[in-house]
């Protein structure tokens, strides 16, 4: 038995030494790979562009707001499949642009392979393939398997689409999902204790009912039929199709449909196979059919994004996430850290360099003290008598918009989501878990009346939760008030539109918490003129990008853990981040709901 023993702790040493070997070995790899590909050709390595490329956008990627912030994949790096990144919307836009650009860059490939993006995105990327079609360079556009919805958005730009003869089209309008949990927080024995200001800040609706309220879905049935409507529009224009006719197809479950009907019916211009499709290619470049086409990727083509400016220029700051959000292991979303933000602007402020600022906001808010102290920091950068211009993501909401409504210029994109200025406090209450469901008795003793407020297993008594209502309503005073002196109007003309209703960007615009349609290019435009630069202005971005080693090194762990916790908890792992969210956030938000849009 002692030697089955001693055998036994041997070899766990060993496995365990091994283990530890392995992961050194893997990082030393990893070290050497990426100092080989950064020797050379300083932050971006020189690519050479040889006569009838093709610019191949594939579409088999998430698209974040900045290359290189997402990190490197470790595990496809040591499977042997490279360092891929999350496609950049600044990567993706400066490649069209420099391909349409290029003389020795024929064309774009666009291969759909099921993108991942929200539709402002989307419409900006759109608009960059519009504007590479004016070059008078062709765009093709193919499905290998299938093409969803934000695939054929993108390809519905291009001179054909040409589909795999059993592929299929996926075009079936748009959807928000919102989980309601008030019936499973009753089963384990939690309340949301709720105090808000808005009859439509919905985000605390799954907390406090068991279905959507009235006010919720007509915000939402608004918002998602403009963001319907201004992407159906396009398609219809660009493969010249009726709307109404268009948009009728899309409630017959196109997918299902043959896929000689989807060219019968001028969804798609062609049925081919791959090896057909790369052949045609070969044919537009004038490529010996035994030849490799001649690729380059966004990545190629892009200009060196985060080369450091020197001398004068714009900076263009990056807010993306929830302000002040959890970033507790298992969460992969990035977020805002408003005293590191603030920080930065005031950096900015102070850099006399830096001519003038685009904040380039992507959140659906968060802390409310949070979204103030950037709100100062912004007010601070103005008075040192810099132009300040915000460029709206895919969402700029609840303290989103805080953060936004002080600019000179608001740009978004017209399938932007903004608004939703509102205020609320969630506290959660343990007591019926503790005291009932457990068996947990809290006893107490205090010197005030309110001294053991906020105490596990304590409710708030009715004074506490006034005094809360109070506190919410003096902060929504003060965020409307913030609205009403940014956008110029007054108080009164804000809280007619506020309420915490969320808007889309076209309505945004009519009713006065937009000033123009456009994306970061536009807003930067704007800065420039107004600081007097000309035309041959530079811009640098901030703030500067992780290490990419330690970037993946932070990813793969997450990952990791993410993906172990979703296997063990499966469907219910959404709804477990939800209420990890909950519990990690300021108690009192400026934040619009969480709703997962399919289209």
């Amino acid at each position: 038995m002692m030697k089955k023993f001693i055998l036994i702790v041997c070899g766990s040493f060993v496995g365990a030494f091994l283990a530890f070997m392995f992961f050194m070995i893997a990082t030393m790899i990893m070290s050497f790979a990426i100092m080989g590909s950064m020797s050379f050709g300083g932050s971006k390595k020189a690519v050479s562009v040889s006569k009838h490329s093709i610019l191949k956008i594939d579409l088999g990627t998430v698209v974040s707001e900045r290359s290189g912030s997402e990190g490197l994949d470790m595990m496809a790096m040591l499977q042997g499949g490279g360092m891929p990144e999350d496609l950049g919307l600044n990567t993706f836009i400066s490649a069209v642009k420099n391909a349409a650009e290029n003389d020795k860059v024929d064309g774009i490939y666009i291969e759909c392979n099921g993108v991942s993006a929200s539709p402002a995105t989307l419409q900006a990327m759109r608009r960059a393939l519009k504007e590479f079609k004016k070059s008078g360079k062709w765009i093709a556009a193919y499905g290998h398997e299938g093409i969803n919805p934000a695939d054929y958005y993108l390809a519905s730009v291009a001179d054909s689409i040409y589909i795999n003869p059993v592929g299929s089209i996926d075009l079936h309008g748009m959807a928000s999902v919102t989980p309601y949990m008030k019936k499973l927080l009753d089963k384990v024995g939690i309340e949301m204790q709720i105090v808000r200001v808005g009859t439509f800040k919905s985000a605390v609706e799954p907390y406090m009912l068991e279905d959507m309220s009235d006010a919720n879905r007509l915000q939402q049935e608004h918002y998602l039929g403009m963001l319907w409507k201004e992407m159906l529009d396009s398609i219809a224009a660009d493969r010249k199709l009726q709307y109404d006719a268009l948009n009728s197809l899309c409630d017959s479950v196109v997918f299902c449909m043959e896929t000689k009907d989807l060219v019968a019916k001028k969804l798609a211009d062609k049925m081919v196979y791959k090896n057909e499709m790369e052949n045609i290619l070969r044919a537009r470049t004038e490529v010996d059919k035994k030849d490799d086409l001649n690729f380059v990727t966004p990545d190629d083509m892009a200009s060196s994004l985060e080369d450091i400016a020197i001398g004068d220029h714009i900076a263009v700051l990056y807010a993306v996430g929830e302000i002040d959000g959890s970033t507790s292991m298992g969460s992969t979303e990035e977020g805002i850290n408003s005293d590191k933000l603030s920080e930065t602007i005031h950096d900015l402020m102070n850099d006399d360099n830096v001519k003038g600022l685009v904040l380039r906001v992507n959140s659906p808010g968060g802390s409310a003290f949070g979204s103030e102290q950037i709100w100062k920091a912004l007010m601070d950068f103005k008075a040192a008598g810099k132009p300040l211009a915000v460029s709206m993501g895919d969402y700029a909401a609840s303290g989103g918009y805080y953060i936004s409504c002080c600019a000179d210029r608001i740009f978004a994109e017209r399938t932007t989501i903004t608004g939703s200025i509102g205020i609320f406090g969630m506290i959660p209450s343990f007591n019926e878990l503790i005291e009932n469901k457990l068996g947990v008795h809290m006893a107490s003793v205090k010197t005030n009346e309110n001294g053991d407020m906020g105490a596990l297993g304590k409710k708030l008594t009715p004074a506490q939760l006034a005094a809360l209502q109070n506190m919410v309503n003096q902060g929504y005073e003060l965020f409307t008030k913030r609205c009403a002196d940014g956008r110029h109007v007054t108080q009164d003309s804000i809280k007619s539109i506020a309420e915490g209703r969320v808007w889309d960007a076209i309505t945004a615009k009519q009713i006065g918490l937009v000033d123009d349609f456009g994306g970061i290019r536009e807003a930067v435009a704007w800065v420039a003129q107004k600081a007097n630069l000309g035309k041959d202005y530079k811009t640098q971005n901030y703030p500067a990008l992780e290490d990419k080693f330690m970037a993946m090194l932070d990813k793969y762990m997450v990952t990791r853990y993410e993906s172990q916790l979703r296997g063990e908890m499966g469907l219910l792992y959404d709804w477990h981040l939800q209420l990890q969210r909950i519990l990690g956030r300021d108690r009192i938000l400026c934040l619009m709901p969480y709703e997962e849009i399919h289209f």
